[in-house]
């Protein structure tokens, strides 16, 4: 190392942080993914470790299990207006389909088949409501 290098140093890592390789961290401890997949959330507690891979380019913050809590649950009113923002990114607004995933609204404008006459599967989107005008 030169002189006048530049290095990273951490004056409050005391180097009591545990740090664990890919697979190798203890029962009880999860990544935020695999609380969720358990239904958990952190519940407000701080990490108590961290899990290094790909030669400590990557890193993931490692909970405990025994301290989670329950993931909570949406209200009648939360589904709605999550709905109501994913039709808004699903449907398309010259066809009127909605589909079962997000359009590329912003750069193409509509769905493939408005676009470009692609035919759409029919199992990909919920046709539009019949009119019911009299």
């Amino acid at each position: 190392m030169r002189t006048g290098d530049l290095v990273d140093i951490d004056i409050y890592d005391d180097g009591s942080f545990p740090e664990f390789g890919f697979k190798q961290a203890p029962n009880g401890l999860a990544t935020r993914r695999q609380l969720r997949a358990m239904s958990l959330s952190p519940g407000g507690h701080e990490p108590v470790a961290q899990l290094t891979w790909r030669n400590g380019k990557r890193r993931a913050w490692l909970y405990r299990v025994d301290l989670a809590k329950p993931k909570r649950t949406l209200t009648l009113a939360q589904e709605w207006a999550l709905d109501r923002a994913m039709a808004g990114r699903q449907t398309c607004p010259k066809c009127q389909r909605r589909y079962f995933h997000c359009l590329r609204l912003r750069t193409v404008g509509s769905c493939e088949e408005c676009f470009d006459g692609t035919p759409a599967d029919p199992g990909s989107y919920i046709p539009p409501a019949p009119s019911t005008a009299d």
